[in-house]
């Protein structure tokens, strides 16, 4: 058995980007704009403590998501994409949610 290791070096350490909002309307897809394409994405939601994670080895709209309720498993639809700008983070109803904050971080 083989294992494969796939490993890139940072191509600036000072891509970092970190925020977050507060939707008070209709919930909806969220565009972050960071100035740079993201390689690592964390967002989570402040009020219920779920999580979402994507990383570049990932497809679009991807993520792996944690709930407080102590379950997790990978999204394939509403979670994390990327742009050359920033990221993208869809409408999963357990981090996208009207009237709670979401916090990010995103690494380049």
């Amino acid at each position: 058995m083989t294992d494969t290791l796939v490993s890139k070096s940072p191509l600036n350490t000072n891509r970092l980007h970190v925020g977050s909002y507060l939707t008070t309307t209709t919930a909806a897809a969220k565009k972050i704009t960071t100035g740079f394409r993201p390689r690592y994405v964390k967002v989570w939601n402040e009020t219920s403590g779920d999580v979402l994670e994507w990383n570049e080895t990932m497809a679009d709209a991807e993520g792996f998501k944690r709930l407080t309720a102590g379950t997790s498993a990978m999204v394939v639809t509403l979670g994390i994409t990327p742009a050359a700008d920033g990221f993208t983070i869809g409408l999963d109803t357990d981090i996208n949610v009207i009237n709670e904050q979401m916090s990010y971080i995103a690494i380049g």
